[in-house]
This record gives C-alpha cells, structure tokens and sequence, in this order.
C-alpha cells in the first residue's frame, strides 16, 4: 500500500542527490526490505541506482529491522541510532544503505521554489531551518535546567564528583576493615608466645 509512494519519495531524494545513484547502481538488481513494525517495505534496485518497490514477500539480499521508536533518532542523523538497527544479509549493501542514510539531504527550497518561486521558498526553508535550530536550542536548554534542579534545587540525583567521593570513601573503608581484620588474626598468635 505505501511501498510504490514510498519508492517515488525515495527515487526523488535519490536524483535530488545524483552522487547517490551511481552508488546504488552498483547493487542494481539486489532487493533491500525495511521492516518498520508494523508495516515492511522492499525495493529492487536497477540498473540507474533508483528503486522500484517489490512485495514484501520477495528474498531479500538485505534487511534492515528499524523499531518505531528509533525513526526520530535516524531522521536526526543520530550516530548510536544505527547501532541499534537490526540487520542481516548483504554486507556491503548494508553499508550503502547506512551511508545514504546519514549523507542524503532533501532540497527542500528547489521543491518549495516550483510552487511559490525561489526567493520565497529560500525564505520559507531559511525561517524553518531557524526555528528547527531554536528549538533544538529550546530542548538542550530544559534538559539542562532539569538537570540542574535535579542535581542542586531539588537533589533527586547526585552530582559525579558526589558520586566519585563515595566511592572513594567506600574503598578506603573496605581497605581500612582488611587492614583490622589482618590486626585481629595476628592478635590470637601475640598470646601464644
């Protein structure tokens, strides 16, 4: 059902970055299928680097098993997230894959420019691209201020130095009873003689 709009969105991304197809072009008849919970989605690769969608059901040479949950990460070109990708088959084509995912950009000004002409849409993805950076600015800025009230306003965490100090006070005791139980065992021995 989204396969073939899928594949056209990716094809478009795809011319959009012609460096990728040659690429591609070099797995040209291998099928990569994306299991995303709960739908799965294949593309056959041909021969001028685009895709054509296939039937989930086709053998696939590579598979990627993407948890819903780390979408967000990967479309924020989040390194650890694809770590967390499971995958099997084609090594090499995996690693295409990969690639393009981290490396591949949408123009978004030259699809915008055919509808409301270029210095518009440079505009309106200038204004975008401010506003995604303010709130990304936003986001760290809470994470920080939370983890400041919890740390100093309102102590539900300890602070690393904090932590790194019991620690060290907790080895110094463990050494401090070795050293009294080896006193106490030489005690008994002292009445002997």
């Amino acid at each position: 059902m989204f396969a073939r709009p899928t594949a056209a969105a990716l094809n478009h991304l795809l011319t959009q970055n012609s460096w990728a197809l040659p690429k591609l072009a070099r797995f040209a008849g291998k099928t990569a299928r994306f299991d995303i919970a709960p739908f799965s989605f294949a593309y056959t690769i041909l021969a001028d680097g685009t895709l054509r969608s296939a039937d989930a059901a086709t053998t696939a040479d590579a598979v990627c098993v993407i948890a819903p949950s780390l979408l967000p990460r990967l479309a924020l070109h989040d390194e650890k997230a694809h770590a967390d990708v499971g995958t099997e088959g084609d090594a090499a084509l995996l690693a295409e894959i990969f690639s393009l995912s981290r490396n591949l950009r949408w123009d978004a000004a030259k699809d915008l420019g055919r509808i409301t002409g270029d210095t518009i849409a440079e505009h309106i993805v200038q204004a975008m691209q401010g506003t995604r950076q303010q709130l990304h600015d936003t986001a760290v800025n809470l994470s920080k201020a939370a983890a400041e009230y919890c740390t100093e306003k309102h102590p539900l965490l300890a602070k690393p130095q904090q932590v790194a100090a019991f620690v060290q006070q907790v080895d110094k005791l463990r050494d401090d009873v070795a050293r009294l139980e080896q006193r106490i065992k030489q005690l008994p021995a002292a009445r002997d003689y």
